[in-house]
C-alpha cells in the first residue's frame, strides 16, 4: 500500500487524525516539501511527534528516481507526506499511477488547503474562484516582469466575475544560478504586490500569510499599498477579487480591513 497523506498548513498537529494513524502504523515514511512546507514545523518536529523516520526526497528524488517509495510500498505500507494536500495544486498523480501500474494499492488521505483556507480566512465565496496561477521569481522565468500566462488567468477570471488564487513561488534546491542544496526562498507578498502593480494593474488584492498559524494575517488593499507593507513570515499568497457578492464585500472590510471605498469601486 502507498498511502498519499496531506499534513495540513501549519505544524506536526495540522493532519486529520486518519493521517495521523495512517502515519504512525506505515512501515516506511517518505516526503517532500520543495514546493510547499509546514509553516510551524520541520522534519525533526514531524519525526518526534509521530515517532517515525522521515526519508526527504527532492524533486529529482520523487519526479525521475520514485523506485525507493515503489519498493517500500510493494514489500510493504509506505507513506507519502506533502503540506496541505497530495492531490491539490501540487499533484503527486503520476507516483500513484506507477504504483497502480505495479499492482500496488493507494490511497489518499486529504489535507486542508491552502485555497480553501483563503477562501475561509478571506469571506471570499469558495465557488466563486477561478482557475490558479502562480507567479514565479523573474529569473525563473528569464524576465523582469509578470508572465503573460499570469496577467492572462487573471484576467479570464475577472471577465467571468471570479477570483484567482495567485500562489506565490517557492525556491528549494535551486536558485539564480541553477542546482544549489543550500538555497530555500519564498516570495512574499509584498514583492507578489510590487510585481503585480507594476506589471499588471494597481488593483485590490488581498494577501494571505501562514494560513492554518495562530497568526495568520490576512490584508486587503490596492496592490501598490500592499506592496509597502510586511507580512512577516511564509507562506504567503495572494487573492484577486472578481465581483464581489455583498457579503463578499463585507467579509473584506470586516475581516481584512479593506478599505470601504475601495471594495464598492
Amino acid at each position: 500500500m502507498l498511502t498519499f497523506i496531506g499534513l495540513g498548513l501549519y505544524d506536526e498537529r495540522s493532519v486529520t487524525v486518519e493521517g495521523r494513524e495512517a502515519l504512525r502504523a506505515a512501515d516506511r515514511v517518505f516526503a517532500e516539501f520543495y514546493t510547499s512546507r509546514l509553516v510551524g514545523a520541520d522534519v525533526a518536529d514531524l519525526e518526534a511527534y509521530h515517532d517515525v523516520d522521515v526519508d526527504v526526497r527532492d524533486r529529482a528524488g520523487v519526479e525521475q528516481d520514485p523506485e525507493p517509495i515503489l519498493e517500500a510500498a510493494a514489500d510493504g505500507d509506505a507513506a507519502f507526506l506533502t503540506a496541505g494536500d497530495t492531490m491539490i495544486s501540487t499533484t503527486h498523480t503520476d507516483l500513484r499511477l506507477r504504483a497502480e501500474e505495479r499492482g500496488i494499492d493507494t490511497r489518499v488521505i486529504h489535507g486542508v488547503t491552502a485555497q480553501s483556507a483563503a477562501s475561509s480566512l478571506t469571506g471570499l465565496q469558495n465557488y466563486r474562484f477561478g482557475k490558479a496561477t502562480t507567479l514565479p521569481f523573474p529569473y525563473a522565468h528569464g524576465g523582469d516582469d509578470v508572465p503573460a500566462s499570469v496577467v492572462e488567468t487573471i484576467e479570464a477570471n475577472r471577465e467571468r466575475g471570479l477570483h484567482t488564487v495567485v500562489y506565490l513561488d517557492i525556491k528549494v534546491g535551486t536558485g539564480p544560478s541553477g542546482p544549489d542544496p543550500d538555497h530555500e526562498e519564498y516570495m512574499t507578498a509584498d514583492v507578489a504586490a510590487d510585481l503585480l502593480a507594476e506589471g499588471w494593474r494597481d488593483e485590490l488584492a488581498v494577501v494571505v500569510a501562514r494560513a492554518g498559524s495562530p497568526d495568520a494575517v490576512v490584508a486587503a488593499d490596492r496592490l501598490s499599498a500592499l506592496a509597502d507593507r510586511e507580512f512577516g513570515d511564509p507562506l504567503h499568497l495572494l487573492v484577486i477579487p472578481g465581483d464581489l457578492h455583498h457579503v463578499e464585500a463585507d467579509a473584506l472590510v470586516g475581516l481584512a480591513d479593506a478599505p470601504e471605498a475601495l471594495v464598492e469601486e
